[in-house]
């Protein structure tokens, strides 16, 4: 699996591919199907499977000051891409330069010109160029004229309605991770580096393993049913407090995973956290015993529900 900037000329093996376009945030069902399709006419015709996606997301870039969003960091979404069958993650990078382009352009210079396409699979909602001028109808015109082939995939649909990152972002929102794994195929995982934090959790017999959140989308504060894995592949079951642990001062935004009986030190590596279940909210509470108290309650149900829970 390779990653190309897809400004510039596209290595030759890669040339000629099917290439699947489209941001790819949180690579859920209705994505898979449109790089499904993609990989499927790459292997029948014997191209390279291709997916192109944007960074930052045009949300960030016209937005800046967006409250954070994202559902996938881009390594998470080239590992996702490699278990479908892709053979390179093209990145265009979402700047002044791409964001002036017009339709007509970003198709001349960027999929013929650079990336030298032989055919594109979009969802059909696609839109594309300045001012998001061009859209599926457009790029068939173009492909007809140009020799390259276009596919639009339909929505994918789960219970009457078409799945999004809009609708997954909303599940994760209101407390609902199990409802965000179904549209996702799995559960909403954050990943980063292990920090050093101020230790609190461990003179309570409760050490944890802190993650800064980053740009990653703010699911409901509170309390979590959590897998993680690390990069060794060992997989540790815990709970996770995500939000800013309202019983100490000052406030800080964390999440904070604790795993039963685990020993290790966690420090400097990378860790991802699956959240699984939901259990409360975050609560304030007027001694550290009534703390320790719930988090015993919190742990025990936690155990509880991944006993059930199978890792894939």
């Amino acid at each position: 699996m390779q990653r190309v900037d897809g400004a510039g000329p596209i290595p030759a093996h890669l040339a000629g591919g099917i290439v699947a376009l489209g941001n790819f945030d949180g690579f859920h069902l209705g994505h898979q199907a449109v790089v499904g399709a993609a990989v499927a006419r790459a292997r029948a015709e014997g191209r390279p499977a291709l997916v192109a996606t944007f960074d930052p997301h045009p949300i960030r870039y016209f937005r800046p000051d967006a409250a954070p969003f994202r559902l996938t960091t881009l390594d998470q979404r080239e590992r996702l891409f490699a278990a479908a069958g892709v053979d390179a993650m093209i990145l265009f990078r979402f700047d002044p330069e791409l964001a002036a382009l017009s339709a007509q352009d970003f198709v001349e210079q960027r999929l013929l010109a650079a990336l030298r396409v032989g055919g594109v699979v979009t969802g059909e909602d696609f839109t594309f160029g300045r001012a998001r001028s061009g859209d599926v109808d457009a790029l068939r015109a173009w492909g007809v004229a140009r020799g390259f082939s276009t596919d639009a995939v339909a929505p994918v649909m789960l219970d009457g309605e078409t799945i999004s990152s809009s609708r997954i972002r909303a599940a994760l929102v209101a407390g609902k991770p199990c409802e965000a794994a179904r549209l996702l195929t799995r559960p909403f995982t954050i990943d980063g580096v292990v920090q050093h934090g101020d230790k609190l959790g461990r003179t309570i017999g409760y050490p944890t393993a802190n993650l800064d959140m980053g740009h990653y989308l703010r699911p409901a504060y509170g309390i979590y049913a959590v897998r993680g894995r690390l990069a060794d592949g060992r997989v540790l079951n815990g709970a996770a407090n995500l939000g800013i642990r309202p019983s100490f001062d000052p406030p800080k935004e964390l999440l904070e995973p604790h795993f039963f009986d685990f020993t290790g030190d966690l420090y400097g590596q990378h860790l991802a956290v699956e959240l699984v279940e939901y259990l409360r909210p975050e609560a304030k509470f007027d001694s550290l015993d009534a703390l320790v108290v719930q988090m015993d309650a919190d742990c025990a149900r936690a155990r509880r529900l991944l006993t059930t829970h199978n890792p894939a």
